[in-house]
């Protein structure tokens, strides 16, 4: 009669997912699903319960349309606490003008009544607990990682892959397709350095530094240290201020540096691992389902996250949402080989469909074919785009850094002549510094100018 499912997504694959999704539309009793997964909040419900500040608030529909209501929400409570601070502060002006007035006295205390019955609007407070921030890893040449003919497995001899002739650049993005046990965590493993190739060669460029986030290593956490404990062995001889700096730029603010793993949540553990992945600035990250114990919120941080993120990334996830947002190439594991999946997610959720024979497949094949051929096509635009800008984008990159320089050398000479003791000295040391502080301004006015050029010339290829 009624079906309690919490998190029941977290550790299925895609095709469980998309399987759970057919059954729960169609189950006839009531379902109360706890979720984070915003895919199957849209396709497999009727209304939200939001759960915020010790209350529940009731949704009609999906979850993008609780998104859509909620923001209306709260930009009209917005709007109305401005107004009630106005109203507030024009009674309170007049109570400060005429309280101790006696012809006023009676519509003073009136209002400071009415100011005491106006209910306060709560405001939506930005959560610091939610972000995230990877470093700039730097630039290295293009390819990062080559394979070439490599086969990949465990200590039984047997590969699990085999035949892998791939190549990852420094700004790719890449989500793995495939069901749990093809070998999509053996070939993240492959990427990260924890197995070597049985056969075959892998080659990365020199200084590669790869971060590499898989699930169990949650569970490798000591219990009994704080996350502080475990960021600054990681971080050691790092002043106090650095690793605590370092932790909340993943969420784990002020006290929750300070709580043992034991006691973090499933997504306070997940970011920590997350912080410690990132300690080394990595060129080139791994992530092995990092969104699984997240909430909504966070997996919206995380997106932000992922696509500010200056490197290359492979990704292994069930969430749709995920994949769509963040990655620009789909690699399939199947058949103990990996290859360019031509198509998105919508296809490969076609092509899962129409293996099961299900009404819900999607177009004709042959409106199948067209429209996987304008996807590919597009995809290959979107690359050769990236390529073409490529050479805009580093010239911002070295512009700003110009910028940067002729700033520091400005604000140098500035702090010189903010010094008494200059004054002291012989005028020509004044003048003489005065120059170079202008030739350091007009310096900086054309470092700003090229910047903008840059930036303009990007702003023009990309319209």
């Amino acid at each position: 009669d009624l079906l309690l499912l919490d998190e029941p997504t977290n550790y299925l694959d895609l095709e469980g997912t998309l399987w759970l999704e057919g059954y729960l539309r169609s189950y006839p009793n009531t379902i109360l699903l706890v979720s984070h997964d915003r895919t199957l909040l849209n396709t497999a419900v009727g209304g939200i319960l939001h759960l915020h500040g010790g209350k529940l608030t009731a949704y009609a529909g999906g979850y993008d349309r609780f998104e859509n209501t909620r923001s209306e929400r709260l930009a009209h409570d917005a709007a109305q606490r401005k107004k009630q601070e106005t109203q507030r502060r024009h009674m309170q002006a007049f109570v400060d003008r005429f309280r101790y007035k006696a012809t006023k006295a009676r519509q003073a205390q009136s209002r400071l009544k009415a100011i005491a019955r106006l209910q306060p609007i709560a405001a939506a407070m930005a959560d610091p607990t939610v972000a995230f921030s990877f470093p700039d890893p730097g630039q290295l040449a293009p390819p990062i990682v080559t394979l070439d003919g490599v086969a990949v497995g465990y200590n039984d001899g047997k590969p699990v892959l085999h035949e892998l002739d791939l190549r990852i650049d420094t700004d790719d993005r890449i989500a793995l397709l495939g069901a749990n046990g093809n070998g999509k965590s053996t070939f993240a493993k492959l990427l990260s350095g924890r197995l070597g190739p049985m056969a075959g060669r892998l080659f990365t460029t020199p200084k590669l530094r790869v971060g590499y986030f898989a699930q169990h290593q949650i569970d490798e956490l000591t219990p009994a240290d704080t996350a502080f404990q475990h960021m600054g062995r990681l971080m050691r001889g790092a002043p106090d201020a650095r690793v605590r700096a370092h932790l909340a730029a993943f969420g784990l603010v002020q006290d929750k540096a300070g709580v043992r793993a034991e006691d973090l949540s499933g997504g306070e553990k997940a970011r920590l691992v997350l912080a410690m992945m990132c300690r080394t600035a990595p060129h080139f990250m791994v992530l092995d389902e990092p969104s699984n114990h997240l909430d909504v919120d966070a997996r919206e941080a995380l997106v932000q996250a992922l696509n500010d993120f200056k490197g290359a990334l492979v990704i292994i996830t069930h969430d749709p949402h995920l994949i769509e947002a963040c990655a620009d190439r789909l690699w399939l594991v199947a058949g103990n080989r990996v290859t360019p999946f031509d198509g998105d997610v919508e296809d490969y959720r076609r092509l899962l469909l129409s293996e099961r024979g299900s009404p819900d497949a999607g177009p004709s094949e042959p409106a199948a074919r067209a429209a996987k051929f304008n996807k590919r096509e597009a995809r290959r635009a979107k690359a050769r785009e990236r390529e073409d800008h490529a050479h805009l984008r580093r010239a911002i990159k070295r512009a700003e850094a110009l910028v940067e320089k002729r700033s520091a050398e400005k604000a140098r000479l500035d702090a010189e002549l903010a010094d008494p003791a200059l004054y002291e000295g012989p005028t020509n040391a004044v003048t003489e510094l005065l120059k170079r502080r202008d030739a350091a301004e007009r310096r900086l006015a054309e470092a700003e100018a090229k910047w903008l050029g840059a930036q303009h010339a990007l702003d023009e290829a990309a319209e």
